[in-house]
């Protein structure tokens, strides 16, 4: 069982997201404004919807901080939707006398005409749904706003033993950044978000703003490819010894659960299948006082444990399934062809994601941790890691 886990609750115009969190040590200062600062970063970068001009997030924390620390008890969040009044009719979670009447004007009117690509219709048949919107509520990545703040607590834990997480995105549409471009450091992040599309490369970030702007004018989507790189682990987070505790297993999982992710690589991840051994791997050397890596290729990851250099993994994200100018579908009710249902969306999701993966791959790095240094207070995790770590140093 996993030291930390989480679980998140809510619907896209539900009145509410809630987000809990079990297992963090105790002694960690967490505040709302702290939260509501990523949630934030969540909502910025070019090709984003007009939702997420009014979208707000008002946070109240319910339980597990007092005072603003952890008390090593579940912490709960509530993320209110400003824009509930707006949709009671349509997603009131009680009994309705006029059920029907509501389904047949408005905003409560059912959704028949299933999205390629999103889980409208495979839901449908799982769930036995004669309404989409029932799918597409839990389903959209509104739901993300509850792994952030997961994540966000999962990072100030990190970074009160000197790991820091940052993402940025490398590639919108097919304008990629060149390999040689520069890597974000641990202190870049503030300069990442300054950028439309959290684009390091400022050449390549104005290539991907014109890209996106294309797409919005033919009323299509983007996807693109974001790297998270983590700095200062320690050698020997995860394991070797079973399939579900090697760390790379639990980063590309919690990844792949993100909305709209379809697909990971560690370090230089598949362009390793074209090169013959003697090309791939890191050699290893070592100065009198530590062991080094010559090569950063395998992504600080080895056999499923964190090698203690940085840790970098690339994800890659399918263009959004709403689009302006819908495609082909099947209505469920009549099995007529028809149009897939629109509804407001980005032309490119892309930055906006780069702050979800953090928070995901931070929770993960969290649990990792837990599991190697134990504890129950921020203090006793502290002082297990540097016993480890002076051992480290002595062999």
């Amino acid at each position: 069982m996993p030291r930390l886990r989480y679980l998140t609750a809510g619907e896209s115009h539900g009145p509410a997201l809630v987000a809990t969190l079990e297992g963090m040590p105790a002694g960690l200062t967490v505040s709302s404004e702290l939260l509501g600062e990523e949630l934030a970063r969540r909502r910025l970068g070019h090709g984003r919807s007009p939702r997420m001009a009014f979208e707000v997030d008002e946070l109240e924390i319910l339980g597990g901080v007092r005072h603003g620390r952890t008390m090593g008890a579940p912490i709960a969040v509530l993320i209110r939707n400003t824009e509930w009044p707006k949709w009671v009719d349509a997603m009131d979670p009680e009994p309705r006398d006029d059920l029907d009447t509501i389904r047949e004007t408005g905003r409560g009117q059912r959704l028949t005409r299933p999205r390629p690509g999103h889980a409208d219709l495979t839901a449908a048949l799982k769930y036995g749904y004669d309404d989409v919107r029932d799918a597409l509520e839990r389903a959209s990545a509104r739901e993300t706003a509850a792994r952030v703040v997961v994540g966000t607590i999962a990072k100030r834990l990190l970074a009160e033993v000197g790991i820091a997480v940052v993402s940025h995105v490398v590639n919108i549409g097919g304008v990629r950044a060149p390999d040689d471009a520069p890597r974000p450091g641990p202190d870049d992040l503030d300069r990442i978000d300054a950028s439309e599309v959290r684009c390091f490369d400022d050449a390549t970030a104005r290539a991907m703003i014109e890209r996106i702007d294309r797409a919005h004018a033919d009323n299509d989507t983007l996807g693109g490819t974001i790297e998270v790189i983590a700095y200062g682990l320690p050698p020997g987070l995860g394991s070797h010894v079973h399939w579900d505790r090697k760390l790379d297993t639990r980063l590309a999982a919690a990844c792949l659960s993100v909305q709209a992710m379809k697909g990971v690589e560690f370090g230089d991840g598949f362009a390793l299948a074209d090169r013959p051994g003697s090309q791939a791997h890191d050699e290893i050397v070592h100065d009198g006082s530590t062991y080094a890596r010559l090569s950063d290729r395998a992504g600080g990851l080895e056999a499923g444990m964190s090698t203690g250099q940085p840790l970098r993994l690339r994800v890659a994200m399918k263009p959004i399934s709403s689009l302006p100018r819908p495609l082909r579908t099947v209505d469920i009710d009549t099995h007529d062809e028809a149009v897939a249902i629109t509804q407001r969306s980005d032309a490119c999701a892309v930055p906006r994601a780069g702050v979800v993966l953090e928070s995901v791959v931070a929770h993960e790095l969290a649990d990792a941790l837990l599991e190697k240094t134990g504890g129950d207070t921020l203090a006793e995790v502290q002082r297990n890691l540097a016993a480890y770590l002076a051992e480290v140093a002595e062999r």
